[in-house]
């Protein structure tokens, strides 16, 4: 059972898959993690992101799995089985939200709940061929979600399709407004050129041709110290992990239950100094200008979800799967992601929009979606 951590039997529709870092009543909250597991006990409600959505009668199917304690972009889990990849089973499915993803690529799940932090929804979107959508950092509630880096984590939804990730928003956000149609023109999109980043070129071909077939009016756009931002973001998500993994890494029971890479990469989250955290902060605070300046000048920007096609399994370790999707979570910025197929796979076509404006960001999003599937047609 590598999709589920845990299978639930809840009648009614949509099927909601629930990342199992997300509390849901009457179940444990694992974090994909045996640690976790340990200590867990049944949640007495659910999270606050999910109340709604139970108002709405969903049926909850499960507990999804995902990369052990959301701490990496493969979404492998050596404990509970990695969630199979639905184009290629030898390949990663991409992370952490891995079983979200399979989950409604395999249609286990009309919906799924993911969270982001670095890259957690769009990065297994792409690889695995459906949609999501990091929403706007604060617009919905942590509150009962196991946290990896609150000052970048969010949640958001995952759906075969942009009118899905609509349905999950509506659950999801009481404020949530959606833009049911769009006129591409009239609308400044800029297509982003993150400054020292390599992408494969038939993943930047596909994303061109996507812009150019949507009717969007766009102009190519450099942003320098992309690098820079993915470096400081890094940090924050790593001193986060620390803090909200502090009683793991102080309980030598806990902590050799964890999987040998993830106690690795908190060995290494665990060297971020006091003094590099509050540089990264300050960091965070005039790349967010940026985007200010940025957004004077246009109203979205599309660019790749990740610069290559997932990898096969044995080289899960060998990437690092986040470097066009973390300066995005620095900034705080909601920002969505559309499957094209690329070679038999799948790569994302991520549309970055401003400070609350989600639905503007899934419209244009629902463009180059329909501009994708014309050139696989």
């Amino acid at each position: 059972m590598c999709t589920f951590i845990t299978k639930l039997e809840e009648k009614g529709a949509p099927r909601l898959a629930v990342k199992d870092l997300v509390d849901v009543r009457g179940s444990i909250t694992t974090a994909g993690s045996r640690a976790v597991a340990a200590i867990a006990e049944p949640a007495n409600e659910d999270a606050a992101c999910l109340k709604r959505a139970r108002a709405k009668s969903v049926a909850i199917v499960g507990k999804a799995n995902l990369h052990e304690l959301a701490f990496g972009a493969a979404g492998v889990n050596e404990w509970f089985g990695t969630p199979r990849n639905p184009l290629d089973p030898r390949r990663v499915p991409g992370g952490s939200s891995s079983g979200s993803a399979v989950a409604v690529a395999t249609e286990e799940a009309d919906l799924a709940l993911g969270t982001d932090t670095g890259g957690s929804i769009r990065v297994p979107a792409a690889f695995c061929g459906v949609a999501g959508l990091k929403t706007t950092h604060g617009r919905t509630s942590l509150e009962g979600v196991w946290p990896l880096a609150p000052r970048l984590d969010t949640v958001g939804p995952m759906a075969k399709d942009v009118a899905g990730l609509r349905v999950a928003m509506a659950l999801l956000d009481d404020g949530f407004r959606p833009l049911e149609s769009l006129a591409p023109t009239g609308l400044r999109i800029g297509r982003l050129f993150p400054e020292g980043e390599s992408v494969d070129p038939e993943i930047d071909e596909v994303v061109d041709r996507a812009v150019a077939e949507s009717g969007l009016e766009f102009e190519a756009v450099r942003v320098d110290q992309w690098g820079r931002a993915f470096e400081e973001g890094t940090k924050i998500l790593y001193a986060g992990a620390v803090e909200s993994n502090s009683r793991i890494l102080t309980d030598p029971h806990l902590y050799s239950l964890l999987s040998e890479p993830v106690r690795r990469r908190l060995e290494e989250a665990s060297r971020v100094s006091q003094g590099e955290l509050e540089v990264a902060l300050d960091y965070q605070v005039t790349w967010q200008e940026t985007w200010r300046d940025l957004f004077c000048r246009f109203d979205a920007f599309v660019l790749p979800a990740v610069g290559f096609l997932p990898p096969l399994l044995e080289e899960a370790y060998q990437h690092t799967y986040t470097r066009l999707t973390m300066p995005v979570n620095l900034a705080g910025l909601p920002a969505a992601v559309v499957p094209v197929r690329v070679k038999g796979l799948s790569a994302g076509i991520q549309v970055i929009g401003a400070w609350n404006q989600d639905e503007l960001c899934l419209a244009v999003a629902e463009v180059l979606e329909g501009a994708a599937r014309s050139m696989s047609s």
